[in-house]
């Protein structure tokens, strides 16, 4: 079977084939941004917009608690996140979508080729977790001791231990979010924002800058507790370590390893915030 190829359409009419593995490539993004097909409309709607989708799926998780029970509470919702986080993925995916039928190409084709002979990927996976986790780990106590005065972080809704679900929802965390949630985190950020910001703003610096500040804010999204110190600690606990998955990806320029790396991540969060 042959190498399939991307036709790029060009302004005097004429077309290009693209190779679907460089399909998200710098020089391929540079030339739709020229033609028009790449604006700044998708960059900034998704990188901005998965944390709004965050609110608006534990706003609606809180919605439905009510009505089933009838009371409110915005933290009993916290909880949930496992859960209502698929809400957000889908709303993600169907975004880029859109935007990406403008480019003429796919979801699949951010992804990269995957490479499993002799394991590639699967080592590549492992030592992007072992280069990037560590930096939570040292960020963690560092922003505790400072927000915290060296003690521990409050019990809130959401944090370690702190969680306890049904177990049709402790399985669907998982197994369905936990499969679906990595790698649309990895797409949305990565694999779509970033490259395509840093065509636009001609600038990988400022790209890697914007990217790490609205994935590290995305996570005292999750959940969202109304509470300024836990917004502060979850944001800069997570910082240094999008920072350097930025700077691998923009390395390697391929998806598959990251998923690796980054299941590993969330089958430890939802294992440290579970109480089973």
């Amino acid at each position: 079977m042959g190498t399939q190829v991307l036709v790029e359409p060009v302004q005097n009419g004429q077309a290009v084939p693209t190779k679907v593995e460089d399909a998200n490539s710098k020089s391929v993004l540079t030339m739709r941004h020229s033609q028009g097909h790449l604006t700044w409309n998708g960059p900034l709607l998704l990188v901005v917009g998965r944390s709004v989708l965050i609110i608006a799926a534990q706003a609606a998780t809180a919605c439905w608690l009510w009505l089933r029970f009838h009371s409110w509470s915005w933290n009993a919702a916290a909880k949930w996140w496992s859960v209502y986080g698929t809400l957000v993925d889908l709303g993600c995916l169907t975004l880029m979508a859109a935007f990406l039928r403008k480019e003429g190409i796919r979801l699949r084709d951010l992804i990269g080729r995957v490479r499993l002979r002799w394991g590639h990927d699967l080592f590549l996976g492992a030592g992007i977790f072992v280069l990037a986790f560590p930096f939570f780990m040292l960020a963690a106590p560092v922003v505790t001791r400072l927000l915290y005065g060296g003690g521990q972080p409050p019990m809130l809704a959401g944090l370690a231990a702190g969680r306890v679900l049904p177990l049709w929802a402790v399985v669907y965390s998982f197994s369905i979010w936990l499969l679906i949630w990595s790698p649309t985190e990895e797409i949305t950020y990565q694999g779509y924002a970033l490259p395509r910001l840093e065509v636009l703003l001609k600038n990988r610096w400022k790209a890697i800058a914007l990217v790490s500040f609205w994935w590290a804010i995305q996570h005292p999204f999750l959940p969202f507790i109304l509470d300024w110190k836990f917004f502060v600690w979850r944001f800069f606990m997570f910082l240094p370590s999008m920072i350097v998955m930025t700077l691998l990806y923009l390395k390697i320029r391929r998806l598959p390893p990251f998923f690796l790396a980054h299941w590993s991540m969330d089958t430890i969060a939802l294992l440290m915030t579970l109480k089973f």
